[in-house]
């Protein structure tokens, strides 16, 4: 087992291409943005049908 992490840490350490710094920040902040967006669309989509199903249900009700 202990082999195997540290050939596992050596592959990474020496065959990686790891992405440069300012690479890694501009995905971060393309990722948090589009999370805020898919949030907010949800959350609007969400308090639409509820207003639909509260608008259906006081109809029924009468």
């Amino acid at each position: 087992m202990l082999k195997y992490f540290s050939e596992a840490f050596e592959e990474l350490k020496s065959n990686v291409t790891w992405p440069e710094w300012a690479e890694v920040q501009k995905y971060t902040i393309v990722v948090a943005l589009f999370s805020v967006i898919f949030a907010l669309a949800t959350w609007g989509i969400d308090l639409t049908f509820t207003k639909v199903l509260n608008g259906f249900f006081n109809l029924l009700k009468g």
